[in-house]
């Protein structure tokens, strides 16, 4: 029995100090940079907001967060690296909708789960679509379109297969009931062309890259795929507003990190970006790519994150979408 009390005597401590290092490590947070995963290429939507991301942590923490372009496999690669890093802060990912919503039902063989491995820290912000069409097209609305692809065959372009732009049309289809063809491109910019030749007459795409376009004459906004109008475009109704109700989908985009990561450091990103989301300077850096900041906590991100999960399953096995 003395020979137990002195060993638990000499155990206490030990724990007592492993306890409080670790309670330091957190409190202590961040002592080093800290490395953002950003799993698409550079000047994309994803690329440019992580780049906001990182430098607004780095105002907020007082240690330099580096993006660091991952790219490959719709995502995936850099989002694999990103789940499979130390849980201690120093790794996280700028996940968009399509890493880790869609593209678990969109690939058989992912060596990562997105719920989890990764533990949701802040919903950044959501990017809304536009639904535009060449001006030759005979159509002025929503219900226009419906009624034209019912009487003949239409195409719709997007970057390629799996992303919003994609799942933008084939909701689109789901929920009016039309049959049209879709072409991907290898990115959305590939896909302008024939766009603007006619030669593919309807596509959905983002704001940012469409405004251009529109305001030129060379292509007709029927409506915005977000549930809100955007103050990009304030004149422009929703698609769930103009003839499809029940229609919903935004590009979105947030900060995660590896599951595992201690709460107190979660809660510390959450509440070092929300403060940066706040400030009128950031709102407007992301209304220049036509998003809206969204800020909010993570236990309420990790739901909106399992309900887009949920959503685009069960789209993507109606309409029997796979990608290799």
């Amino acid at each position: 029995m003395r020979a137990l009390s002195r060993r638990g005597l000499l155990v206490a401590p030990t724990l007592l100090f492993s306890s409080r290092s670790a309670l330091g490590q957190e409190d202590a947070y961040p002592s080093r940079p800290i490395r953002l995963i950003v799993p698409f290429g550079p000047g994309s939507t994803t690329d440019i907001l992580a780049r906001l991301v990182a430098q607004k942590l780095t105002d907020q923490l007082g240690q330099p967060v580096v993006a660091e372009n991952r790219v490959g496999a719709g995502g995936n690669i850099g989002t694999e690296v990103a789940a499979r890093a130390t849980a201690d802060g120093y790794t996280l990912l700028l996940g968009a909708a399509s890493t880790n919503a869609v593209n678990p039902s969109l690939y058989s063989n992912l060596r990562f789960d997105p719920i989890r491995d990764f533990t949701p820290v802040v919903h950044v912000a959501s990017v809304t679509n536009v639904l535009v069409v060449h001006p030759d097209l005979p159509v002025r609305s929503v219900p226009d379109l419906i009624a034209l692809a019912k009487r003949q065959d239409l195409s719709y372009a997007s970057g390629g297969a799996g992303g919003t732009i994609h799942l933008s049309g084939e909701l689109f289809k789901n929920l009016a009931g039309v049959g049209m063809v879709h072409v991907p491109y290898n990115g959305s910019a590939a896909a302008y062309p024939d766009l603007l030749s006619g030669r593919v007459p309807v596509m959905f795409d983002s704001i940012a890259t469409c405004l251009p376009h529109i305001q030129g004459g060379r292509l007709r906004a029927l409506a915005v795929t977000a549930p809100y109008p955007s103050p990009l475009l304030p004149g422009l109704k929703p698609i769930a507003d103009s003839g499809l109700p029940g229609y919903v989908v935004e590009g979105w985009y947030g900060l995660f990190a590896p599951s595992g990561t201690p709460g107190p450091i979660v809660a510390r990103l959450n509440a070092a970006l929300v403060r940066a989301l706040s400030e009128p300077a950031t709102q407007q850096a992301l209304l220049q790519q036509g998003a809206q900041q969204k800020a909010d906590t993570p236990e309420a991100f990790r739901a909106f994150v399992l309900s887009e999960r949920d959503k685009w399953a069960a789209l993507i096995k109606a309409a029997g979408i796979t990608q290799n």
